[in-house]
């Protein structure tokens, strides 16, 4: 089977709701990392803790607590990432294994596609959980990163080049959130594409419901009021 007839097997209502999804991930992931300044994303309201933390490190003896903290971040990527990893074995077995899920799709859709079908839907949810992998281990070699800087801030808040290795570590910091967030994002779309299995309308409304979650958890959610609160 050529390429064209693969994507023949496809209706153009397909190829509109693969398009939608794409398109909300690479827009919302923009809107969250570029937002306006009268209306900041919860992710730009941390960075600028993230800045402060690294601040009050400078002058905290001893900095127990500050290694503690990077710790369970360091974790929390350690963890998604073997999230991932086992995600995408358990994808990839069932593209190996498509006729059954044909059979089990069939029952579910009442359509009777050939197999190549389900296993190139379920190539794009791998797709997204191969890039939550990626950002997930990046951003635990940048909180790696941060670790080493945090370490090499003088003891001595006089010193001129505290506040200096301060702001690194921070920067460094802010890079390693952003790419676990990038990497939460991807997870994310990966649970929305999964709806395809059910056709374009159900990818259509799971994509739909997924950037209205994320805009919600990044604008409008309560822990963003509190953020706020001077």
């Amino acid at each position: 089977m050529t390429l064209m007839d693969r994507f023949a097997l496809f209706q153009p209502l397909d190829f509109a709701a693969l398009g939608m999804i794409f398109f909300f991930w690479a827009a919302i992931g923009w809107r969250v990392e570029h937002p306006s300044a009268k209306h900041l994303s919860t992710t730009r309201i941390m960075a600028g803790y993230r800045q402060e933390w690294m601040r009050q490190m400078v002058t905290r003896e001893p900095r127990i607590f500050d290694a503690q903290v990077l710790g369970t971040l360091r974790q929390g990527t350690a963890f998604f990432a073997s999230t991932s990893v086992i995600a995408i074995g358990g994808t990839l077995a069932v593209i190996g294994n498509a006729e059954r899920l044909a059979g089990v799709a069939a029952d579910i859709t009442l359509m009777d596609h050939p197999t190549i079908v389900w296993e190139l839907k379920l190539m794009v949810l791998t797709l997204f959980l191969t890039n939550a992998f990626l950002k997930f281990v990046w951003a635990n070699r940048l909180f790696g990163y941060c670790a080493v800087l945090m370490a090499a801030v003088p003891n001595d808040p006089s010193h001129a080049d505290a506040f200096k290795r301060a702001e690194q570590a921070a920067q460094i910091n802010i890079t390693g959130a952003r790419s676990f967030t990038r990497g939460l994002r991807s997870m994310y779309f990966a649970l929305a594409s999964a709806a395809w299995l059910a056709g374009p309308i159900a990818l259509m409304a799971a994509s739909l419901f997924t950037v209205i979650v994320i805009w919600r958890r990044e604008f409008a959610s309560h822990s963003r009021k509190i953020l706020l609160n001077p």
